[in-house]
């Protein structure tokens, strides 16, 4: 457990992380298309439409950075967004329901696959669940794959605001419970809110500890 000075500081060192430039990089839809390796790079995945490009919009402090839809399935590549240099975004499809065909359904899960398990520089996956309905089925397929690949990830709960207040500490218990024998779960779950902007500093925290950490 950081104490304050030092919790005071992380929170400074992930506004800085996300406060300069930050540009869209580049768009892959095959793992021949994937950009060179380098630097860390962290990810966000997460069912269609919880919010994964609304969040990178926030954490960066733009509102068109990422791509925003209310059509499940708009994010149809990997897409990499470049923080000048000091860290690499990556938008990942979403899975479960996508307006798109089936085989187009398959080819972004090979896409994903192959990037989980090949890409040496990931630092970490952040998992995007919907707090209104916690660990589903298919959330709980991809926990099973990032264990299996022994990529780190740490669940980051959307849509806080949607939950009454008493909901909230059971949510987090709840998924808590689900994550605590994972291998390759980070501990700390962080419940956040785009449309209030509540744990969005707390997220770019987590990202400066992950860096400082990393080296």
């Amino acid at each position: 457990m950081a104490s304050p000075d030092e919790e005071a500081a992380l929170q400074e060192a992930g506004r800085r992380l996300f406060a300069g430039a930050a540009d869209f990089a580049t768009a892959a839809d095959t793992l021949e298309s994937l950009p060179p390796m380098q630097g860390h790079e962290i990810a966000f995945a997460g069912r269609s439409n919880v919010g994964k490009s609304s969040l990178i919009n926030a954490l960066t402090g733009r509102t068109t950075l990422a791509r925003t839809s209310h059509t499940p399935g708009r994010t149809q590549q990997l897409n990499f967004f470049d923080l000048g240099g000091r860290l690499t975004l990556v938008d990942m499809p979403g899975y479960g329901y996508a307006a798109v065909s089936k085989a187009k359904v398959a080819a972004w899960t090979d896409l994903i696959h192959a990037y989980l398990q090949g890409r040496a520089n990931l630092a970490r996956v952040y998992l995007l669940i919907d707090a209104r309905h916690g660990i589903k089925a298919n959330d709980a397929e991809v926990l099973d794959e990032l264990d299996s690949a022994a990529v780190s990830y740490q669940v980051v709960l959307t849509k806080g605001d949607a939950l009454k207040k008493g909901e909230v500490q059971a949510r987090l218990d709840a998924t808590a419970a689900a994550l605590a024998r994972r291998p390759a779960a980070y501990p700390e779950i962080i419940l956040t809110s785009t449309r209030t902007g509540e744990g969005i500093a707390d997220l770019r925290a987590s990202v400066a500890r992950l860096l400082a950490e990393r080296g």
